[in-house]
């Protein structure tokens, strides 16, 4: 499989998602941790997760502990991982999505994350979604201020416009290492970040780079140049679709959601199929 880089932390070009295995609809922990295991047997070692992944309200961190679980049970083989999850972000448990940028939680956020997922330093920890309430820089300087207490080795953010990127990398003295943004066949208004970041050096990762959930069965029929290059390839349309968006930029690190094996297997497949570049531009078209 290809790598990346995120910071000085060489990564597989193609992550996983953890957020289906643990909201609404998700399955049960044994398929859970079967697809985990799926994934790094498929070569993927960047895993993407929140504490805010979580289905009722006394379950804040479900993803992260069933990560951690999974980790475990795969044994030495697993070393190589990087997890990445993100503070800021709550669910109350009614469905609904809340924010608290407050520097103060974000600090305890984070060393909730690490007991959960039983690592002494979080290997990359993002901010999760900007709170209106709070100065954008106060949240960010959080981060920073993690970095230099050692509860994080990486810092990055997520959601965030090209203004915002810019104060992160101002506040954090150059370390922003990753802008996690939704981008997808169907929803390209990130473009602009991802090209910024491009610029920079630093790592862009797509959510919902297949549409998001519910969404991702749709894709060939909303997006038929998709199809016909799946045809072309022989690869299926959502692995097209990863392929397209890793030939953006050498920054790009999709990060599929994934609640079965054989999803994240076709995924992280995407990493070795090249595409061409009339191909490329059919499909950026």
């Amino acid at each position: 499989m290809r790598q990346r880089t995120i910071g000085e932390r060489t990564v597989s070009a193609v992550g996983l998602g953890g957020m289906p295995m643990s909201i609404e609809g998700r399955p049960d922990a044994q398929r859970s941790i079967a697809t985990i295991h799926a994934a790094l047997d498929a070569g993927v070692t960047l895993i993407d997760t929140a504490d805010a992944y979580h289905r009722d309200a006394h379950e804040v961190g479900h993803n992260e502990e069933l990560i951690a679980r999974a980790l475990r049970e795969y044994g030495a083989g697993a070393a190589d991982v990087l997890v990445a999850t993100k503070g800021g972000h709550l669910r109350p448990g009614d469905g609904s999505w809340t924010r608290n940028g407050d520097p103060q939680y974000l600090k305890r956020a984070a060393k909730e994350s690490a007991r959960r997922l039983g690592v002494d330093a979080i290997g990359l920890y993002q901010f999760h979604r900007p709170d209106p309430a709070v100065p954008y820089a106060d949240s960010v300087g959080a981060l920073r201020e993690l970095l230099e207490e050692g509860v994080i080795l990486m810092a990055g953010i997520s959601n965030a416009d090209i203004t915002r990127i810019d104060v992160a990398r101002e506040v954090l003295g150059g370390r922003l290492v990753s802008v996690q943004n939704q981008f997808s066949p169907a929803f390209r208004s990130s473009l602009p970040e991802l090209e910024h970041c491009a610029d920079l050096g630093i790592a862009f990762l797509p959510w919902s780079p297949l549409g998001g959930i519910g969404n991702a069965k749709d894709l060939a029929e909303r997006h038929g140049a998709f199809q016909q290059v799946a045809d072309e390839t022989g690869a299926s349309v959502h692995r097209v679709a990863l392929a397209w968006e890793l030939a953006l930029a050498p920054v790009v690190i999709p990060i599929p959601g994934a609640s079965r094996p054989e999803s994240i297997r076709d995924s992280a497949a995407a990493a070795d199929l090249e595409l061409t570049a009339d191909q490329i531009a059919r499909l950026s078209a």
